[in-house]
């Protein structure tokens, strides 16, 4: 991959840029995740997604644990060069490790959130040791 490329992102003072996730079919948000040099250099070789785990501080591959991988469809840079858009194909329907299928099942319901999505897949189905806190 061009060093090129990499130099145009703007990662942040801990050399990190935010990853935003979509489902290349539905245009649906799936989650948010932080990626380093490396794991963006990562996605674009293995042609999926890999993101740098903030809470254990290391790279993680979407779907390592539980299979539910995102695939790469393509990759974009947003106006600022800090923020990468991910078009990705869902394997396995299920991109949150609460077992939905995207992270953002959280809604307003008057003064409070409530659970707006449903479980798709019971966490402790979907992962071979501990869920995950990403």
């Amino acid at each position: 991959m061009p060093d090129s490329l990499i130099a145009s992102v703007r990662f942040d003072a801990d050399g990190l840029v935010p990853a935003i996730a979509q489902d290349t079919h539905s245009g649906q948000v799936l989650m948010l995740a932080y990626m380093n040099a490396e794991a963006l250099e990562c996605t674009l070789r293995e042609q999926r997604a890999v993101y740098f785990s903030r809470s254990r501080g290391k790279l993680w591959r979407k779907g390592e644990e539980s299979g539910n991988i995102q695939k790469l469809i393509d990759i974009r840079l947003d106006c600022d060069g800090d923020t990468l858009l991910l078009r990705v194909e869902q394997v396995g329907g299920v991109a949150c490790h609460t077992g939905r299928a995207h992270c953002f099942y959280r809604a307003i319901r008057n003064d409070g959130w409530y659970d707006a999505e449903p479980v798709i897949i019971d966490p402790k189905q979907l992962y071979t040791t501990s869920t995950p806190e990403e």
